[in-house]
């Protein structure tokens, strides 16, 4: 087992190692080179990442405020019934 696994690592390297580093550079960085230093790819793979960080912002954003409106809501809740019992105590 442990002799194929080192066999996988060392084909998975040399493949690696045999492409060229351009295929793995992003849009927003590859192409960001003195030759086209704003070309429409990476304008649009610049504008997709801020899109997305936008999407996420607001996804957590409205989890949290639902949290915050649960935590506030059962204090208030608890606050009530406390002040309920208080009232029936002094009766």
């Amino acid at each position: 087992m442990k002799t194929s696994g080192k066999l996988l690592k060392t084909i998975f390297l040399a493949l690696a190692a045999s492409v060229p580093s351009q295929l793995f550079a992003c849009a927003a960085c590859g192409s960001a080179n003195s030759d086209m230093p704003s070309s429409p790819l990476t304008n649009g793979m610049n504008l997709g990442i801020l899109t997305l960080m936008g999407v996420i912002i607001t996804v957590l954003g409205s989890v949290a405020a639902f949290f915050v409106f649960i935590i506030r809501r059962e204090a208030a809740l608890a606050a009530k019934t406390a002040a309920e019992n208080l009232s029936e105590i002094k009766v």
